[in-house]
């Protein structure tokens, strides 16, 4: 009967491993996201971003992102809603300063995923917005000023 009971175990434990490695956690889905966004103000696409930012919220307001601060997650859900909401590229860039702001303070607070997360700075809108790399693909202004802008903080 040990033998059996062990046998469970180790089956048991060795899925439960398998699927958290395969599975990237809550808090990592809601950076891919935010990237995907990012990605497609870069590349002017405002129904892109208006998908993506959707996707955000039906994220972070999942049951599983209960571990998430609620001040934080309700200021994420509401400026990724209204990103979702405009269908204007310009609108969307104005509504993505906010919540870049609001996405760096999570990152601050919380272990959003795996590697350094860098936060740019572009000085002709005054807006910051984060970044998988250090490589400036500014948000704000498209191909029109693709690398406008610095890395001013690396989040770990």
């Amino acid at each position: 009967m040990k033998k059996i009971f062990f046998i469970v175990a180790f089956i048991a434990t060795g899925l439960v491993q398998s699927y958290a490695l395969d599975r990237p956690t809550l808090h990592g889905d809601l950076l891919t996201h935010y990237y995907a966004i990012k990605d497609a103000l870069v590349a002017s696409k405002a129904d892109l971003a208006a998908t993506h930012a959707a996707e955000f919220v039906k994220t972070a307001a999942s049951v599983d992102a209960k571990n998430l601060p609620d001040d934080n997650r309700a200021l994420l859900v509401k400026d990724a809603a209204a990103i979702a909401n405009a269908k204007d590229l310009k609108k969307q860039r104005e509504l993505f300063s906010a919540f870049s702001e609001n996405m760096a303070a999570l990152a601050k607070v919380t272990k959003l995923g795996h590697g350094d997360i860098y936060k740019a700075y572009c000085p002709m809108k005054k807006a910051s917005w984060l970044s998988k790399e250090p490589a400036i693909k500014n948000p704000y202004y498209g191909s029109a000023m693709l690398t406008c802008g610095k890395v001013v903080e690396t989040l770990k």
